[in-house]
C-alpha cells in the first residue's frame, strides 16, 4: 500500500512529493471519498474518476457474485503502470485502488482517480490508468452464474 500526504499545491513543489498519492488492493470495501480526496490538488483544473462495479451479468448470462484474487507481484505491477501515466501525462495527483475477495452484484470493484491542469489530459489519463491497469495488472476475476456454473476471467 502507498499513501502520501497531498502537496501543498504551490508551484514551487508541483514535482514533490510524488503525484502518486494512494495505490492499494484491499479486501475491504473501497471508499470514493477516500480516492477523491487523495487526488485533491489546487494545481488541477480537471479530476476524472472511473468507478468499476459489480454487474449483475457478463456474456449474456445472470452473475450471482464473484471472487477477485491477485497475483503477490500486483501491486509492484500496479505502481508500475501508475508510474507510466504519470511519465505520459501532466498528473498532479493519482490514486488506484482495487477490491479483491468475494463481491456482490452492485459492489465496488475498483476506483482510479486522476487530477490534472486541464480536464482533457486528466480523463486521458484516467482512461489510460484503468485500461492498462485492467490488461497488466495480475487481477484476476472468479465468476458465480445463476445457473451453478462459472469461469475466471484474466487468468492464465
Amino acid at each position: 500500500m502507498l499513501n502520501t500526504p497531498e502537496a501543498s499545491g504551490t508551484p514551487e513543489n508541483l514535482d514533490s512529493p510524488s503525484p502518486i498519492r494512494l495505490l492499494e488492493l484491499r479486501d475491504t470495501p473501497l471508499s470514493l471519498d477516500e480516492v477523491y480526496a487523495a487526488v485533491g490538488d489546487d494545481t488541477a483544473g480537471g479530476t476524472t474518476l472511473f468507478v468499476g462495479t459489480v454487474r449483475n451479468h457478463d456474456g449474456g448470462k445472470p452473475v450471482t457474485c464473484l471472487e477477485y484474487s491477485a497475483h503477490p507481484t500486483a501491486e509492484a505491477e500496479l505502481r508500475r503502470v501508475a508510474e507510466k501515466v504519470v511519465a505520459d501525462f501532466p498528473v498532479r495527483a493519482l490514486a488506484a485502488v482495487h477490491r479483491t475477495g468475494r463481491l456482490e452484484i452492485g459492489d465496488t470493484a475498483v476506483i482510479v482517480a486522476v487530477s490534472c491542469p486541464h480536464r482533457g489530459e486528466a480523463f486521458a489519463a484516467c482512461r489510460q490508468l484503468i485500461d492498462t491497469l485492467k490488461h497488466e495488472v495480475p487481477v484476476w476475476k472468479h465468476q458465480f452464474f445463476t445457473d451453478g456454473t462459472e469461469e475466471w476471467v484474466g487468468a492464465c
